[in-house]
């Protein structure tokens, strides 16, 4: 088989909030704005993975999604606990450094992990979990 990544999707509840993270404090680039019913769906990607997409979506936009499981992914979203993704980066200690100067929320400092990899966290605005590991080594 031949496979790779094209698209994930991350929860957002304030597109302008999402784009100012994504575009303008990591330097992803904004590949499409779509707008339905009053929802925005935002794509973007880093600009040196023209094929990697991320769709920041309203969270319980799915018509079979019902009122009770909207009010827990709200809830599980203002916990930091409903979605999260993985980034990877040649300099840890100075993307952290970038990132912390954007005021963003940091969950972790740049740290040796017992696995291996050395990573930091930080939130997005909607609450997810941004981790950024090491690369390379």
């Amino acid at each position: 088989m031949d496979i790779s990544i094209h698209t994930t999707f991350l929860p957002q509840d304030d597109p302008d909030a999402a784009l100012g993270f994504y575009r303008d404090t990591l330097g992803f680039e904004l590949r499409n704005d779509v707008g339905y019913e009053g929802m925005r769906w935002l794509t973007v990607g880093p600009p040196q993975q023209p094929g990697v997409n991320i769709v920041l979506h309203p969270p319980g936009a799915d018509p079979g999604t019902t009122d009770e499981e909207r009010k827990v992914i709200a809830e599980m979203m203002a916990k930091g606990t409903y979605a999260s993704i993985m980034l990877a980066t040649p300099d840890l200690d100075s993307t952290f450094d970038q990132l912390q100067a954007s005021d963003v929320e940091v969950v972790q400092e740049p740290t040796d992990q017992p696995w291996g990899m050395r990573d930091c966290a930080v939130r997005d605005p909607a609450g997810n979990m941004v981790r950024i590991q090491q690369m390379g080594s």
